[in-house]
């Protein structure tokens, strides 16, 4: 590997927010949650790529229920740490969600732009009913009013990476959550 290769794979400098074990006792807990409320109501879930995919997969584990999965990719997020003024948008759109309980997935929810967003496009397809769950919440950076139904935890406005969160595209693979530690 040259050192142009070597600089690509660098880890951003970070702060341990939260580790494997408190992150995997919280999705167990919010999978009971899940489980409990949704009874008799065969709910899809409805995963935001590419943040959501291994809190998506963890949690689905937890929920002891049939269900279906569908994903949806959207990001306002996409070159580093600051969002960009458009939220883009892509649905797939396979599962008919009308008259469905769609739970909309997301890894973090930051502005709430994007999950603003994917609400108005959900709602258009006459859901029978529509809650987010998010892994990581950062209530004083939302733009908007949400109501989030399920949610794993709540961090300041720090900017976070790890378990399917990214910077660029990379650090989604790590097995916790840190916060970057921005030296620009």
């Amino acid at each position: 590997m040259d050192t142009a290769d070597e600089k690509n794979f660098e880890l951003k400098p970070f702060e341990l927010l939260l580790d494997q074990k408190t992150i995997s006792r919280r999705i167990a807990e919010l999978g009971r949650e899940i489980t409990g409320a949704y009874q008799n109501k065969n709910p899809v879930l409805l995963g935001v790529l590419k943040g959501c995919v291994v809190f998506l997969a963890d949690l689905m584990r937890h929920i002891k229920l049939p269900l279906e999965i569908e994903f949806v990719s959207a990001a306002s997020y996409r070159k580093g740490i600051k969002p960009e003024e458009e939220v883009s948008f892509e649905s797939s759109g396979h599962i008919p969600l009308k008259d469905r309980h769609v739970l909309v997935v997301e890894g973090v929810v930051d502005s709430g732009r994007t999950v603003s967003t994917i609400l108005k496009h959900v709602n258009k397809m006459e859901p029978a009913s529509i809650e987010i769950v998010t892994l990581i919440d950062k209530p004083a950076s939302h733009r908007t009013k949400l109501n989030i139904a399920y949610k794993g935890f709540a961090v300041g406005n720090e900017f976070v990476i790890g378990f399917g969160l990214d910077n660029t595209q990379k650090y989604r693979n790590l097995p916790f959550i840190g916060k970057v530690i921005d030296n620009d």
